[in-house]
């Protein structure tokens, strides 16, 4: 039996969440292979209130639990789903459940500590190589995720399958009209980055090249949960033509998106680098930093600055808002490139992993029953 660790139906806004419920719904495609490779139908197991996102699921939910969060999944599902092979999305698995398949999407907490709070960092550094040694096999994001679970021990290389996300989302919002009117914006003179004061996300350089005054007729949106006072307690000095959104609903942003002049990522790592991706896709052109995945990610389909250099930040996008011929192209290169990583790929891909597995632990084709029988459908 196939079992998939829904901890993350608990949550809502964070990219793995989003990542592991578009891989859900892949697999949903593949229910019969899935039934004969693990004998049974697969079934999804989380903690007591999950899916109070009411998002519909391709296979049975059980939520019915003594526990909850980290304590529910290192104590409780080991348990619950000790009959079965269980898939883990989220970074974290059990690490008592001799079998299961788990998604760590990078190694930023070893590669970029500072960027997390203390004790989530060292929560996950001692987590993560424990899991990735006990896992049948490792699922990451990017082949260079890949290379930083081996550089920092954390699982082998050869125990890695590369599953590159998508961006076409099953539940892709259509774009709000008056997303830029509602925050004084003109269309195609603002460029839209995530505002996000995690040291690896290098907001700062972006903020050193709109303080010239020769972008005085651009704005920098930073739309997310971090304020004006998250970088000013850090030692940011904040332009004039900088705006922060806040947290905004997913038809809000793909608006800002669509009638952005670009979208800037001149992060220092990441594991893979939706965002960009996304403003691609919806016809956006992108800069990004020369590191971490997004050269994989974007490929030939971004522009890219150096990652601590505002003048050439400045000078790129000043290309894109002085030339319409110039950011025309771009923004034809990135839709091209968007549309090649598609969540269909990504369901293949974990598909093949899973086969391996499977083939591996030759399991037979009969029905499982049900791991724990206190817990019942929500």
């Amino acid at each position: 039996m196939l079992i998939i660790n829904g901890k993350f139906l608990s949550t809502q806004g964070t990219g793995v969440s989003r990542v592991a419920y578009e891989l859900l719904i892949q697999l949903g495609h593949h229910r019969e292979e899935l039934t004969q490779l693990f004998g049974s139908v697969p079934i999804i197991m989380a903690p007591r209130g999950a899916n109070a996102m009411k998002r519909e699921l391709p296979f049975k939910l059980y939520n019915r639990s003594l526990l909850t969060w980290q304590f529910w999944e290192q104590l409780e599902l080991p348990l619950r789903a000790r009959n079965g092979v269980l898939l883990s999305l989220c970074n974290l698995s059990p690490i008592l459940h001799p079998r299961t398949v788990t998604m760590i999407h990078d190694a930023q907490t070893f590669s970029s500590p500072r960027s997390y709070d203390f004790a989530f960092r060292n929560f996950y550094q001692v987590m993560l190589p424990i899991i990735g040694r006990r896992s049948l096999r490792t699922l990451t994001v990017s082949n260079y995720s890949a290379s930083q679970l081996e550089h920092f021990g954390i699982a082998p290389r050869g125990a890695i399958d590369v599953v590159h996300n998508g961006a076409d989302h099953c539940d892709m919002a259509k774009a709000r009209p008056d997303a830029i009117t509602r925050l004084g914006l003109t269309r195609g003179r603002y460029v839209l980055a995530l505002a996000s004061a995690q040291v690896h996300k290098n907001i700062g350089v972006l903020l050193r090249a709109f303080s010239d005054p020769s972008m005085a007729d651009l704005k920098l949106v930073l739309f997310g949960k971090f304020n004006i006072s998250s970088f000013t307690t850090q030692g940011y000095v904040i332009p004039d033509n900088v705006i922060f959104t806040g947290r905004i609903d997913d038809a809000t942003l793909a608006g800002l998106m669509q009638d952005a002049l670009c979208f800037a990522m001149p992060s220092r790592t990441e594991g893979f680098g939706l965002p960009p991706l996304e403003t691609m896709l919806r016809g956006s052109p992108a800069i990004i930093a020369p590191c971490g995945a997004l050269p994989e990610v974007c490929g030939d389909g971004a522009l890219r600055a150096g990652v601590d250099r505002p003048d050439e930040w400045r000078s790129t996008i000043r290309r894109l808002a002085d030339d319409p011929q110039e950011r025309a192209k771009w923004a034809a290169a990135g839709l091209k490139q968007a549309r090649r990583m598609s969540w269909g790929a990504a369901g293949d891909r974990l598909m093949s992993s899973l086969r391996d597995v499977a083939a591996a632990l030759a399991v037979p084709s009969h029905h499982g029953t049900l791991p724990y029988s206190t817990t019942r459908p929500a």
